[in-house]
């Protein structure tokens, strides 16, 4: 019996592709990991740019990847996608006991900490996350378990603190590019700390500023562009000038 849900019409494609295409039928999980990837940062522009025909179209995207995954895994006998679905609905249940009546309501950091069962509660984080939410998760985890500050009043003092030591690095008359590194390598977690215990999400809002700075650069441009100037010779001051106009 064909399988019309927008999952199995997805692995049907797959299948299709992999008969009838010498591209689709010679790819591995590695040779589409680099896809999948790129994918998944598509849709996380997409959300960014809270661009829903965006998002719709890169959704789809991740629902061929998944579709291939499956496809894959059948291939090799390795499980199926009901074992799949399976797994994750016992893996929410353990997650969500107070709501399938299998025990008091728990941290979520707590109940995937029991499920790995041994070893540090770091373990399990992908190596290849990017370093911004590295920062993140591993203090996430770390607050799990109440090593954390009571409040933000901590941890902004801790980023004065590694501000301190840099700047007295900065300034040192024998600079060291290692011991520069060490103190704004600590400097960098210690904001993302900050963010963390205010309840911003450093990584989006990096993102946010990013889209302020661009486009405010682009003022700069089209305010210089209008006034004849050439940004590459203005120089600082001229710059600078334009910068503060673009604020309003």
């Amino acid at each position: 019996m064909q399988d019309n849900s927008a999952l199995g019409r997805g692995m049907a494609m797959v299948r299709d592709l992999r008969n009838r295409c010498s591209w689709d039928r010679v790819q591995t999980r590695e040779t589409l990991r680099p896809y999948l990837l790129e994918e998944v940062h598509e849709l996380d522009r997409a959300i960014a740019a809270e661009d829903l025909d965006a998002i719709r179209h890169e959704v789809a995207d991740l629902l061929l990847h998944l579709s291939w995954q499956l496809v894959l895994a059948e291939e090799g006998g390795e499980y199926t996608p009901d074992q799949a679905a399976e797994e994750l609905e016992l893996k929410m249940k353990r997650r969500h006991p107070h709501l399938f009546d299998l025990g008091p309501k728990e941290g979520w950091e707590q109940l995937k900490a029991r499920e790995r069962r041994s070893g540090s509660i770091l373990d399990g984080l992908p190596e290849t996350l990017p370093e911004l939410l590295m920062a993140y998760r591993l203090q996430e985890r770390a607050a799990a378990i109440g090593f954390d500050w009571p409040d933000t009043a901590g941890p902004a003092a801790k980023v004065r603190e590694e501000l301190v030591e840099t700047e007295e690095e900065l300034a040192g008359p024998d600079r060291d590019a290692a011991r520069l590194d060490h103190e704004i390598g600590d400097l960098l977690f210690s904001v993302v700390n900050l963010a963390r215990k205010a309840g911003i999400h450093p990584g989006p809002a990096l993102g946010r500023a990013n889209r302020r700075f661009g486009e405010r650069f682009r003022g700069v441009e089209r305010l210089a562009a209008e006034r004849g100037l050439d940004v590459h010779t203005a120089g600082l001051e001229a710059l600078d000038g334009l910068w503060d106009e673009t604020k309003g």
